[in-house]
């Protein structure tokens, strides 16, 4: 017993430490997610080789996959190619502006990084405002501001460019963070539920996979992206319908101008080359396989295929045959279709592949995947030294609270977490917290899991709390008092979105009115 207890006391120790190290960052993230390889071992908790094991499991395979192909859409400039084009049909007027910058920005990150989408989208932002405003000062000086009482008109123009300058740069931030969540592979806090249930609840039967969360997430993700739409549009822009929308009004000069911007950066890109069109239609077939590996209401391709073995192939499975097939399939034509200059190219050789592993290297985020094996590895000695069987019991009087309030609170602490933390360590640290909390209650874990994974994604109100924030701050217009003030409401807008989607549709598609037989550690394997 006294033995059972040390070794609990020690995992409740190394987990305190890298909480510690993960908020202050006095290490980098990654290496702080290598500590279990050392501690676990010396303290006694699991031996080194079982430790390392859990740093390169089925879920890291498939944020390998899927940044893969994220990469080379990058490397394609197709993800450009997409936002231009979205936004020569809305148009640059004010809240038709803001809504096309959210719902590109929010698309795009459902397939690649927030950061790279956010890096993309923020100096077209600039050079839009540069054409529709001229330039603008960051932030007013003391003379306008002296200026304000003995003269509104000559003060009202600059503030109120500031103002639209400040809502654009807010929206395309708070976008690429709400679109990451629609998807699994979007952003690390889904990764790392997916690999917590697998790791915790082995007997789960798949329950997420890319359809099931795609069919809970993505409506989810466009309820919050358009109330998140009208709160900076009342904010930053106003209702005046005439000059936001443009009712019975024709362009001004500069918004002509500032249309001319956008599409000559389009033509810049000229025409839709080869080698995007195969990266597309990559993307695309990974997405389809996706959705009918599994899609639980009728038997996916895996079945037919596989018969008895379709739990041989996962998600995973198919991000890593489109990942291969980036570096098999030409990023040119065949020679027969190419036409001119064809002795020329026989002489230069075969035609380089879609994607190459100097672009990958230097592209792929790989601390991310240290970050998910430590996660599994906190979880993992957890298990095992017997620390989630004892937070769940002492969380046992929660079981006489609803459910839906359980739910609520915990969202409002994880988001409030997560603006100090990275959201992947966010979601390590509290996952199998919350899995234990709900064995002990007698609650479907998936009905406090899913909704926390969310909440770990809303960093809303300050600059450093996700690297999409800093750029946007970046670039002189924010104050922190801005973010603060936009992003709280910003936070109660998401964790009401994700308890209305949790109680709703969240309580079909993943069965959360009973407790299931996967979720009880005392039934037999």
């Amino acid at each position: 017993c006294v033995c059972v207890c040390v070794c609990e006391a020690a995992c409740a120790y190394v987990i305190a430490l890298m909480a510690v190290y993960w908020c202050t960052e006095v290490l980098p993230l990654a290496v702080t997610a290598l500590l279990p390889t050392i501690l676990f071992p010396v303290l006694g908790i699991m031996e080194s080789k079982d430790v390392c094991m859990q740093y390169l499991k089925d879920t890291n395979m498939l944020f390998v996959g899927g940044l893969m192909v994220a990469v080379a859409v990058e490397h394609w400039n197709l993800h450009k190619r997409i936002a231009l084009r979205v936004l020569l049909l809305v148009g640059v007027r004010p809240a038709l502006l803001m809504l096309g910058f959210m719902g590109v920005t929010a698309f795009l990150s459902m397939w690649i990084s927030n950061t790279a989408t956010t890096a993309m989208m923020v100096p077209i932002v600039q050079a839009i405002l540069e054409q529709l405003h001229g330039k603008v000062d960051p932030e007013p000086s003391s003379k306008t501001q002296r200026g304000k009482k003995s003269s509104n008109t000559s003060s009202e123009g600059p503030e109120a460019k500031r103002k639209l300058s400040k809502g654009l740069l807010l929206c395309v931030c708070y976008s690429a963070s709400i679109g990451g969540i629609a998807t699994l592979t979007g952003t690390g806090p889904n990764l790392v539920l997916m690999g917590q249930m697998n790791q915790l609840f082995p007997r789960n039967g798949d329950v997420i996979n890319f359809a099931s969360w795609f069919a809970f997430a993505f409506p989810t993700m466009l309820l919050t992206l358009t109330l998140a739409w009208f709160w900076l549009q009342f904010l930053y822009i106003g209702c005046d319908l005439r000059r936001t929308w443009g009712c019975g009004a024709a362009p001004s000069e500069k918004e002509r101008a500032a249309y001319q911007v956008i599409r000559d950066e389009h033509r810049r890109l000229g025409p839709v080359t080869y080698g995007e069109v195969n990266v597309l239609a990559l993307l695309v077939l990974m997405v389809v396989l996706w959705f009918t590996r599994d899609p639980r209401f009728m038997d996916g391709w895996a079945t037919h295929v596989f018969n008895a073995k379709a739990e041989f192939v996962t998600d995973a499975t198919v991000a890593l045959f489109v990942a291969v097939l980036l570096f098999v399939l030409p990023a040119e034509p065949p020679l027969c279709f190419r036409r001119s200059d064809t002795e020329s190219q026989v002489l230069r050789g075969p035609a380089p592949a879609l994607l190459t592993w100097q672009v990958t290297q230097k592209k792929m985020p790989w601390n991310i995947v240290l970050l998910l094996g430590g996660g599994f590895a906190l979880a993992k000695g957890s298990e095992e030294s017997g620390l989630s069987l004892w937070l769940g019991a002492q969380m046992s009087p929660l079981h006489s609270f609803p459910s839906s309030v359980i739910s609520f609170i915990l969202c409002l602490l994880v988001a409030a977490f997560t603006e100090c933390a990275s959201n992947v360590a966010t979601a390590t640290l509290f996952l199998p917290i919350l899995a234990s909390m709900s064995q002990s209650i007698g609650l479907n874990p998936l009905y406090v899991m899913i909704p926390c994974t969310l909440s770990a994604s809303f960093a809303f109100m300050l600059p450093v709390a996700t690297p999409p924030n800093a750029i946007a701050f970046s670039y002189g217009f924010l104050k922190v008092s801005d973010m603060a003030k936009t992003g709280v409401v910003m936070n109660v807008i998401g964790i009401c979105c994700i308890s209305l989607a949790i109680n709703s549709w969240g309580y079909v598609i993943f069965g959360l009115d009973s407790f299931p037989s996967w979720a009880n550690a005392t039934a037999p394997a």
